[in-house]
Formats: C-alpha cells, sequence, structure tokens
C-alpha cells in the first residue's frame, strides 16, 4: 500500500486488481504461501498483468467462501 492506508474491507471500495501482499494480508498468511498456493493449484486464481501477479478481489472472495470448515463439535 504505497500511502499507507490499509485497504478498505467492502469489495465496492477495493480496486479491481489487488497484488500478492494486499491479499497476504488479507488473508493472513505470507506472500510465500501464495505463491505454493499458486504452484499446487490450490489458491484463489490469479492473473499475470506483463510480469507481475494480481488477483482480483471478487475471484478471492468466491474462493474464500468455497473454502470449507472443519466441524469442531465431533
Amino acid at each position: 500500500m504505497p500511502n499507507g492506508f490499509p485497504r478498505p474491507a467492502t469489495a465496492a471500495a477495493r480496486g479491481p486488481l489487488a497484488t500478492p501482499a494486499e491479499i497476504a494480508e488479507y488473508l493472513g498468511v505470507p506472500v510465500k504461501t501464495l505463491y505454493q498456493w499458486k504452484y499446487r493449484g490450490i489458491g484463489p486464481k490469479v492473473h499475470k498483468v506483463g510480469r507481475h501477479l494480481r488477483y482480483r478481489w471478487r475471484e478471492v472472495d468466491t474462493w474464500l467462501d468455497q473454502q470449507t470448515s472443519y466441524d469442531l463439535t465431533a
């Protein structure tokens, strides 16, 4: 975040594309984890813009919604 201000959490207030650092912060994981997920094909969909990786916020949110949760009551 070049200006030092955190990005808004709502999809409407965010820009359409995000950097790996922004997504890592949003998901609470290291950037290295995103690269591992990309390599293994298990993370949110990523796009190459020139030589840079970018994520679409709506695709990240969709991926996050599709993740299963563990049943902690068993």
